[in-house]
């Protein structure tokens, strides 16, 4: 599930072009109320009176234009395929993940006013406001996720962390070797999707759990509808007929908000053949396990949890927001999901590490008992292989 790996190369480029030229031409573009066009960019270059050939010009306008529209220095990496995920540490501290790890950049800012700037910025661009007031906020823009924390909340300057949404999704065929799925692991998420089980993706953070729910979605029959829900839209599943919701933070007021529970309750009146929440971790889950036990087969999410046999404890702690008491969510649970698909990310990359059956145990708590899971390059089978072979079997 990792991003085609690009060389592990030092991520800091040499910048030939004066900061203070750029600063110059940014200044000069930024006086007048008029569009950013590149006419406007080449002529603020040419008024410095600096001969820098066409090559220099050009970079100094893209340089202005980064810092005026985009991510401002941390642009270059955003343009690297291999790149998920930039995080800023202060003025000092530029990571990135290109799909191998955490890697700390050369890059740096002058002081941190300029890393508030850029976060204040991009916020701004989003709608939202980032101040002493609202220390706190994240953003959607356009392709990229956006959080920020001022100080002193963060105690190493303005952090900002930027999630980079890929255009291009997998398919389960190119997730296979991607992710070094043998053929019984791959079998059974196969069977899972064409027997339209109920299933949740379950992970750490970074680990490839919307990855793998996308490349799945894109197993769904060509004459299924597709609906998803989605607090930020991530989710571009490989198919002919895939349709999205994603939630709304309120306006700088605090109106207007929309969260997931509402669009779980919009998207059933849309004659989904698959409900899908890209990440339950709120009162949504209420929802979407009354979705699936009222007829919406093939449903399916994810969920953050440290391993397989924990999601029954995160079950219940979601669904205490929603007012539901364990023995009401237990009940609901057991008759609405069937598997649980854990991921996990090693030094290798990403891949399923399990696969599990939930159920309902004696005393009425829930459980997940492993079905298959993986044991080096190979998987192997658990205690609950039948059931989940009879599944495989007969389908919903």
């Amino acid at each position: 599930m990792n991003q085609q790996p690009g060389s592990r190369r030092n991520r800091r480029t040499a910048v030939a072009t004066d900061a203070a030229m750029v600063t110059q031409v940014r200044n000069a573009v930024l006086s007048e109320s008029a569009p950013v066009t590149g006419a406007r960019l080449a002529a603020a270059v040419q008024s410095t009176g600096r001969l820098l050939g066409s090559e220099g010009a050009f970079h100094t306008m893209d340089r202005v234009r980064a810092e005026l529209q985009g991510l401002g220095p941390l642009q270059r990496f955003a343009e690297d395929p291999s790149i998920t995920d930039i995080l800023v540490n202060g003025p000092d501290a530029v990571w990135v993940d290109d799909g191998g790890g955490l890697q700390r950049t050369d890059l740096s800012f002058p002081a941190d006013a300029d890393v508030r700037a850029l976060a204040a910025r991009l916020i701004a661009a989003g709608g939202r406001r980032l101040d002493d007031g609202n220390p706190c906020v994240d953003v959607r823009l356009d392709r990229f996720r956006v959080h920020a924390v001022l100080p002193p909340l963060s105690t190493h300057g303005t952090l900002l962390s930027i999630r980079i949404q890929r255009q291009r999704s997998f398919t389960f065929d190119e997730l296979v070797p991607a992710a070094g799925l043998d053929a019984p692991m791959s079998a059974a998420l196969r069977g899972i999707v064409h027997k339209r089980l109920n299933f949740l993706i379950s992970g750490g953070t970074g680990t490839g759990k919307t990855t793998l729910l996308g490349a799945l979605l894109s197993l769904s029959g060509q004459d299924e509808r597709l609906v998803t829900v989605e607090d930020s839209a991530e989710l571009s599943p490989v198919h002919p007929h895939a349709v999205g919701l994603q939630g709304r933070h309120g306006n700088l007021e605090g109106s207007g908000s929309v969260d997931l529970a509402e669009l779980v309750r919009q998207a059933l009146r849309m004659r989904p053949d698959r409900l899908i929440v890209g990440e339950c971790r709120g009162a949504e889950v209420r929802e979407l396990l009354a979705a699936m036990n009222t007829g919406h087969h093939g449903a399916g999410g994810t969920i953050h949890a440290n391993s397989a046999a924990s999601v029954p404890a995160r079950l219940c702690a979601l669904a205490a927001l929603a007012g539901m008491e364990a023995g009401a969510l237990a009940l609901q649970a057991a008759n609405a999901l069937d598997v649980i698909i854990h991921v996990v990310r090693t030094h290798s990359g990403r891949t399923v590490s399990e696969i599990g059956v939930l159920e309902q145990a004696g005393g009425g708590e829930l459980t997940v008992r492993t079905a298959l899971r993986r044991n080096g390059a190979r998987s192997e089978r658990g205690p609950a292989w039948e059931k989940l072979a009879g599944m495989l079997d007969r389908g919903r």
